[in-house]
């Protein structure tokens, strides 16, 4: 990929982030408890899921090792932490959900549209694009680099345990929803959400890829207005007074 093309990709992406962020105000993605027949033809959750994220685990994994820089340290390292996310969410996470909820099939097609441009944002600038001579070994002690493995590992660990909460939240055979309370919900309504961002704000800092704040917004563009609907499903089943003062997403702030 050239380094116009990667450009334009960068905006395009960043373009229609904004899209995305406005439209799930107003439109709610069928997946999960807002799951409804009015999306059309389903598959099994885990294996949307599977299908969904394995793609950008797969992207990155070709990328890198057709890289002429991928046994470089810093390059190596950067790899190795977007993958070790992303193996977790495909092929860890799905495995771990209970229930027998659906994915529309059309949310699964436009994850695995934005898994793979995604993992060639990330992937072409990291092992190809960025400037010769940036991620040298000096690079590893940087502030930013050790700033960003703390923010990524805190995230992936607030995520981690948020998504345990969840799935804890009944027992066998119990099909009661319940507002959960533990860990960082105690303070927003989609802890798993927030761990993410955190997440991904890290691997930003870490790197000080272009692309990965793109993601960064991404992110926040496309869970933020998913937390929000949330929140008001929580205040619908339970009551205002049960969510409290709990914010949806970014503790204090959002």
């Amino acid at each position: 990929m050239g380094q116009q093309t990667f450009e334009f990709l960068l905006l395009a992406m960043s373009a229609l982030a904004v899209i995305v962020f406005v439209a799930l105000y107003y439109v709610r993605a069928g997946y999960g408890m807002f799951h409804t027949p009015k999306w059309g033809l389903s598959v099994n959750n885990k294996l949307g899921w599977v299908l969904m994220e394995a793609p950008v685990f797969l992207v990155m994994l070709y990328l890198w090792w057709n890289s002429s820089v991928r046994f470089d340290a810093a390059p190596f390292l950067f790899f190795l932490l977007f993958e070790l996310h992303y193996f977790q969410r495909s092929f860890i996470f799905p495995f771990l959900m209970k229930g027998k909820s659906r994915m529309p099939l059309a949310i699964m097609l436009m994850g695995v549209v934005f898994n793979v441009l995604n993992g060639l944002m990330q992937g072409e600038w990291l092992f190809y694009l960025a400037p010769e001579g940036l991620y040298t070994d000096a690079w590893l002690s940087t502030p930013s680099f050790w700033l960003g493995v703390i923010l990524f590992f805190i995230g992936m660990g607030i995520n981690l345990h948020s998504d345990s909460v969840i799935r804890h939240l009944r027992k066998p055979g119990d099909t009661r929803h319940y507002l959960p309370q533990k860990g960082m919900y105690r303070y927003v309504t989609s802890g798993n959400y927030f761990g993410e961002l955190v997440e991904w704000i890290g691997f930003a800092v870490l790197t000080c890829s272009p692309a990965a704040w793109v993601f960064v917004l991404w992110t926040f563009a496309n869970l933020a207005p998913r937390a929000n609907s949330i929140r008001n499903r929580y205040r619908e089943e339970f009551g205002k007074d049960a969510v409290g003062k709990k914010k949806r997403m970014i503790p204090f702030i959002y």
